[in-house]
């Protein structure tokens, strides 16, 4: 009996030294974490509207509209305007929508002028060599230069109309996940410019 209760005991402080081990790493470690993941989106956002120098987030621009573009639509995560000098010349929109692996991450710019400027699929949990193809410049290059106007459509054969995308092969749910974060970036840039 008093064998178990000391290895009762080594375990529990096994454990409490690995605890604590695991807190202190965390905090030196997430600053750096939230930094890195900070440039990443900063370097996406000048990958998806190429034309804006620097980018400041509708929330610190007006928190009101961006409170009220949030209790619209739970699937949208930042929406950032970008600036070339002094002027907006579009945004940048990080959308959730629901892909066949769980949530899709999608990041969409728009130009002033209402032309999709690029699109970037980033944390997701689709299937290798199939939904994570969504990744691929194949696959979200389609959306470039696609008017706002209409929304985006995925059709499974080659497209045929200007608001259409052909799906990926084998992963039609990822390519309707992508496309529906498009189209909720589509939707809220008319909201905020009243195009």
């Amino acid at each position: 009996m008093k064998e178990i209760i000391k290895l009762g005991l080594i375990l529990l402080l096994v454990c409490v030294v690995a605890a604590f081990a695991l807190a202190v790493t965390n905090e030196l470690t997430k600053d750096q974490i939230a930094s890195q993941r900070e440039k990443a989106s900063e370097e996406a956002r000048k990958a998806i509207l190429p034309n804006a120098d620097s980018f400041k987030s509708l929330e610190e621009i007006d928190k009101d509209k961006f409170n009220e573009i949030l209790s619209n639509n739970d699937k949208i995560a930042e929406v950032f305007a970008g600036y070339k000098s002094d002027s907006i010349v579009g945004y940048t929109f990080k959308t959730l929508p629901s892909g066949y692996g769980g949530t899709v991450e999608v990041m969409t710019g728009i130009d002033i002028e209402g032309t999709i400027s690029g699109v970037r699929v980033g944390n997701h949990q689709e299937t290798p060599g199939l939904g994570a193809n969504a990744e691929l410049p194949d696959f979200y290059d389609q959306y470039k230069d696609k008017s706002i106007d209409k929304e985006i459509e995925v059709s499974k054969v080659e497209p045929t109309k200007d608001n259409e995308i052909q799906a990926i092969s084998g992963a039609t749910i990822t390519s309707n996940a992508v496309t529906s974060g498009v189209n909720i970036a589509i939707n809220t840039f008319k909201e905020i410019t009243g195009k």
